[in-house]
């Protein structure tokens, strides 16, 4: 087996419980993006210039205890990680 074959089974394996709007969700990355974060928030998330996300965290690990994610980042997840997201239509 691959180095990069072997990682990506050990990520997959990984399990990491973090709550997204007050659901508890188990993903196996340990890197998450803004658009992993919406999905998770919002089954039916469209992505277009009429609706806008806004996600915020906290108790996140020392790199990143908290803040908010724009569209295009990424950030590492700890157990117990807390992100709220809201959905806004601008017309």
């Amino acid at each position: 087996m691959s180095a990069d074959a072997e990682e990506a089974k050990i990520e997959h394996d990984r399990e990491i419980e973090i709550v997204v709007n007050a659901e508890q969700h188990v993903v196996h990355k340990r890197r998450l993006t803004f658009e992993d974060i919406v999905r998770l928030a919002f089954a039916d998330a469209i992505f277009n210039d009429d609706i806008v996300y806004t996600v915020t965290y906290k108790r996140g690990p020392h790199q990143n205890c908290e803040g908010s994610l724009v569209a295009g980042e990424e950030i590492y997840v700890t157990n117990g990680m807390i992100f709220n997201a809201k959905r806004t239509d601008k017309s």
